[in-house]
């Protein structure tokens, strides 16, 4: 049990999973913020065009009241928090891809080229993995 309970903190503890954490808390609260303009500001534009309030709007089926103006305002707000996820995963992984190509080797791996179908190899190799031709010296 002892055993059990270090292996969980040691994953609990890694740092993937404390940026996670900390990613999820973010999310949670720029939702309330997406939440709260589209419940605030962009529901009530639309609902000047419809001259009721948009979250309100609402359809009778049977005795049962579709409330479709909220599936809406809720859809509103999935739209712009994947849209803002996007651009930052966008935005991440250029970043990424920028500080790469800055950190990978400028030295060029020593090749040799088979003399039977012209493929570049390592030049330690024996054998040609392209037309597999065994290299002599």
């Amino acid at each position: 049990m002892k055993k059990f309970l270090q292996e969980f903190k040691d994953f609990a503890l890694q740092g993937n999973i404390i940026s996670m954490a900390v990613g999820v808390l973010i999310g949670v609260a720029f939702q309330g913020v997406v939440t709260s303009l589209t419940d605030n500001i962009i529901s009530p534009i639309i609902g000047l065009f419809v001259r009721q309030n948009f979250d309100e709007l609402e359809l009778s089926v049977l005795g049962v009241d579709l409330r479709y103006g909220a599936f809406i305002t809720a859809l509103i707000n999935f739209i712009i928090i994947a849209f803002i996820a996007f651009l930052m995963v966008r935005y991440m992984n250029r970043l990424l891809a920028r500080h790469k190509k800055k950190d990978e080797p400028t030295t060029a791996m020593p090749a040799q080229t088979c003399p039977y179908c012209m493929t570049t190899l390592h030049k330690d190799a024996t054998r040609c993995p392209g037309c597999t031709s065994r290299l002599d010296d």
